[in-house]
């Protein structure tokens, strides 16, 4: 049955009643897609298995992966975790409220629905006031992965979130643009050595600073034979819009002609082709380009990614010559890990 979706947007005015509303909603069993620092989320009470159950189902979301769980306070955190390892501590005392997701041991309280039916839960604690306030206010915390339809590129503004759930979830809460633009990292702290399972904002360098060596758990590939993904991202398809997106990477000047090279041919053969590059040297080859951001501010590719893919998705493109010549430092190593799993093919130079 088809939702009426309510769209709220807020102002300095209305923060406090849009807060309350959607609060009642989540009470209620509700879906509401909420504003994070990253992207937008598909929130309902993580506690609440008919409600999480909601949001697979207007996600179309496998149900054996997992969800990241939300919360507020570290109160809150601990009554859903039966430990919190020294090392988990300082991260959070130094990443937390943040794009930072740690996997750690689960008490009863959290359902197998919202866990892939591990003996884990991911969770974190979201930089955005909005997001924190919903969850202090309906006393929840919120399972709230990325308010898209599976498989689809995450959503940075409310209008992505519409153009994918509209008529599939209760309300979305419109506070204009994302600021960071990938999903948060994940970290697996559950075992006997710290693994990142999705590279995100916060790179493996900068926790390393922090804790020591950790270990590299994921692949930039879809991993469809692993039976049950410890983290979100790990497994099936993720990103990718419905145009075919090939990814050229290697030097910025050997990707640029490349493009040039591939547009041309793709483009002789009959077929509407995208570019998302990171050069204003190619704006005169067309008109469906998408400019990412300098090769060298990977923060600002980050923030356009998804809103790139999405927008020439829109304008009706076949194929998209994705570049992928930036700095991979940092969240740099983020846009990458999801260029290459929304890629049906990478090119190598």
């Amino acid at each position: 049955m088809e939702l009426h979706t309510k769209i709220f947007k807020i102002s300095p005015d209305n923060i406090s009643d849009v807060i309350g509303e959607c609060a009642e909603i989540i009470r209620r069993g509700g879906t509401v897609a909420i504003p994070t620092e990253t992207v937008y989320g598909l929130g309902a009470n993580a506690l609440d298995p008919i409600a999480v159950k909601r949001i697979f189902y207007a996600k179309g979301r496998p149900a054996d992966n997992p969800l990241i769980v939300h919360v507020a306070s570290v109160e809150q955190l601990g009554h859903l975790v039966s430990e919190i390892p020294a090392q988990a501590l300082s991260l959070m005392e130094v990443f937390w409220p943040g794009p930072l997701t740690l996997i750690l041991k689960r008490t009863d309280v959290v359902p197998d629905i919202t866990t892939g039916g591990l003996d884990t839960v991911a969770v974190r604690m979201p930089d955005n006031v909005i997001a924190r306030e919903l969850i202090r206010v309906s006393a929840k915390p919120l399972a709230a992965p990325s308010a898209n339809i599976s498989g689809r590129p995450s959503p940075t503004s409310a209008a992505h979130v519409l153009h994918d759930l509209e008529g599939r979830i209760d309300a979305v809460i419109d506070a204009g643009n994302t600021c960071i633009g990938v999903e948060s990292t994940v970290i697996d702290m559950s075992g006997k050595k710290p693994a990142v399972l999705r590279p995100g904002y916060i790179s493996a360098a900068s926790i390393e600073d922090i804790i020591g060596e950790v270990e590299i758990g994921y692949n930039d590939h879809v991993t469809e034979e692993e039976s049950v993904p410890r983290s979100p991202g790990m497994k099936y398809t993720h990103y990718s819009p419905s145009a075919t997106v090939l990814l050229l990477e290697g030097s910025h000047d050997l990707v640029q002609d490349k493009i040039r090279e591939m547009y041309n041919d793709f483009t002789y053969r009959g077929a509407r082709v995208g570019l998302l590059v990171t050069s204003t040297g190619l704006l005169s080859l067309t008109n469906d380009m998408f400019y990412l951001g300098s090769k060298d501010e990977p923060e600002e590719v980050a923030r356009n990614l998804f809103l790139g893919l999405r927008e020439l998705d829109e304008r009706g493109v076949n194929i998209i010559l994705a570049d992928g010549s930036f700095n991979h430092e940092g969240v740099g190593a983020a846009v990458m890990n999801r260029l290459r799993k929304a890629s049906e093919m990478i090119i190598r130079l």
